[in-house]
């Protein structure tokens, strides 16, 4: 069975290809290399025993996407992860945001509708609740104004998709908000290696700690937080990668309650920028260089998820601890600077 992953060079996308293949799927990768490397083949390969089919292609190009469609014309899923993904350059850079990922969202689900049938994984975010109003976060919590044109982007994503499911039954599609992904692969083959300076706190923390970067920002130490910063829920992108193949494995199944559902990926728990520090310098044993910085816009104070509907209905459960993931996270990135 032919499944399409876009995104599928970057960090979850690479993950989840791994899983797909675990699972005897055959895998067709987009990736326009944007924030990602071909290099990720190998280690799929390495991990896998297998290469994905891989096209090198700009989703923006309307005209190549068809050709795609064309070429592989047994396509039985997608699970969609191409898009920009950094809160504060969607701030400065909110056009770019808007074409990337509301864009392609769109011609990719033309393309479906074109086929007649399919099944449409789509990454999502929590960043569709702004500043939830109370904590965990479930998925009936409303849909806050965004705080940035990333989260905008989400919540926008979502509302097309679920239009288009309205009136074609035979599109079913799953969004999964998922929380903070974080670490690597066990076998340090694949990881977090975004180009250029990271956006995302845990390679910033794990390049701070191997020299890369001089010093770790903490963006504010001053929110009502038990220490005063940002309190995330951060899970193992192994768990994430595993949650994106049993949700396409629901929709396959014909196992959907409706033909467009929404769960989050969370561990559950809320842990704070300080005590994601604390845990990477326990797993690694090295003090980090870090200070503390001015808030930084776009940002919320807290968000985790509750996992209710996702352990129940879709039969998923986070596995993996904080100091685990972190552990995988700095595997990794000695791994690949060696």
């Amino acid at each position: 069975m032919k499944i399409l992953v876009t995104g599928g060079l970057g960090f979850i996308g690479s993950h989840t290809v791994v899983e797909l293949q675990h699972q005897g799927f055959e895998v067709v990768v987009i990736d326009n290399l944007s924030n990602s490397s071909e290099d990720v083949l190998d280690g799929i390969s390495a991990i896998t025993g297998k290469e994905p089919i891989f096209e090198n292609l700009d989703l923006r190009d309307k005209k190549k996407l068809n050709g795609f469609f064309e070429k592989y014309p047994d396509i039985r899923g997608v699970i969609h992860f191409a898009a920009s993904k950094a809160v504060g350059e969607s701030v400065e850079e909110p056009l770019l945001y808007y074409e990337n990922n509301l864009g392609v969202l769109t011609y990719l689900l033309q393309e479906l509708k074109q086929k007649g049938n399919g099944n449409f994984i789509f990454s999502s975010s929590c960043t569709v609740y702004g500043q939830a109003d109370s904590m965990p976060i479930t998925e009936a919590a409303p849909v806050k104004p965004a705080e940035s044109p990333y989260g905008n982007t989400k919540q926008v994503g979502e509302e097309i998709i679920r239009d288009t499911c309205n009136v074609n039954p035979e599109l079913k599609a799953i969004a999964l908000r998922y929380f903070n992904p974080i670490g690597a692969h066990p076998s340090a083959k694949i990881g977090e290696l975004p180009l250029g300076v990271p956006q995302n706190l845990v390679p910033y923390i794990t390049q701070t700690a191997i020299g890369i970067r001089e010093k770790l920002a903490v963006f504010g130490d001053d929110y009502p937080t038990p220490d005063g910063t940002c309190i995330r829920d951060y899970i193992h992108v192994v768990d994430v990668a595993k949650a994106h193949v049993i949700a396409l494995q629901r929709l396959l199944e014909g196992n959907n309650a409706t033909n467009y559902e929404v769960f989050n990926l969370g561990t559950g728990t809320g842990s704070s920028v300080l005590e994601v520090i604390k845990s990477f310098e326990k797993v690694s044993g090295k003090k980090l260089n870090y200070n503390i910085a001015p808030r930084r816009e776009g940002d919320v104070i807290q968000a985790y998820a509750d996992t209710k509907k996702a352990n129940t209905v879709l039969g998923w459960k986070a596995e993996s601890s904080l100091d685990e993931a972190m552990k995988s996270a700095w595997e990794w990135e000695q791994k690949v600077r060696s």
